[in-house]
């Protein structure tokens, strides 16, 4: 190492460790004492890091304050913070991601978003069916649940263990819409998302809908799409089917 890099590195490091805080102007004024850093200027901004979603969320160890600018979250991008658990808008509330409720997208309309804001739950804008049977009384469907994420593994279930043509489940599982053949029967917890978001999904009926969670061997859930009541009836009647896909 020569003599004067040597010196330069020296010089650099006993700046480093002295100087407490920086300030950028186009004045040459000294920063605000309660600042470590002071931006000042009049005629620019302060331009964050602009990151996509799926960007922002690949950050490992992510520490509380971090700010960055989502492009694609919201309808114009966004200004966030990590708030040590989430990421939020900068007055606290939940971030935006890019895929809003309500969105038209993947061949229908967007009525749920998880966490990460890149994932969520797409509806179909019409039914499938306006009296269609769940099929199968009083034959059990073992393993269909209730929570959201579920409905593709029910109706996989449902028509991989009951053939009876046209029922609610086989509806959804063979339909091709919009260029899009992976659209499911909803389970309960995603149905109820669906009557939540009802006003931007739009078309839906006052009457009862099913889901793909079954109750018992000869009952099954449903949603009446006027009050939100949740009930288990007879797999043999006829009510409403909407189908969704996942993203």
């Amino acid at each position: 190492m020569r003599p004067q890099t040597f010196i330069a590195l020296l010089f650099l490091l006993f700046s480093n460790t002295m100087i407490a805080q920086v300030g950028i102007n186009d004045d040459n004024s000294e920063p605000n004492p309660a600042a470590g850093l002071d931006l000042k200027f009049t005629n620019k901004g302060f331009l964050p890091p602009r990151l996509t979603c799926l960007e922002r969320n690949d950050i490992a160890g992510a520490p509380a304050g971090l700010i960055v600018w989502c492009t694609d979250c919201g309808p114009s991008g966004e200004l966030q913070v990590y708030n040590g658990t989430i990421w939020t808008n900068m007055i606290g509330g939940s971030a935006s991601g890019p895929f809003p409720i309500g969105m038209n997208y993947g061949g229908g309309i967007i009525f749920y978003v998880d966490n990460t804001g890149v994932h969520g739950l797409i509806a179909a804008t019409t039914d499938q069916s306006l009296g269609a049977t769940w099929g199968c009384s009083p034959n059990s469907i073992p393993g269909t649940a209730l929570a959201i994420g579920s409905g593709q593994a029910n109706t996989t279930l449902i028509v991989s263990g009951c053939s009876s043509p046209g029922i609610a489940a086989s509806i959804c599982d063979d339909l091709v819409l919009n260029d899009y053949s992976d659209w499911f029967l909803p389970s309960e917890d995603e149905l109820n998302q669906m009557y939540l978001q009802k006003a931007a999904i739009g078309g839906f009926a006052s009457y009862y809908y099913w889901s793909s969670s079954e109750y018992s061997g000869g009952i099954a859930w449903c949603q009446h799409f006027f009050n939100g009541s949740q009930a288990g009836v007879g797999k043999g009647s006829t009510f409403n089917v909407r189908a969704v896909r996942a993203f």
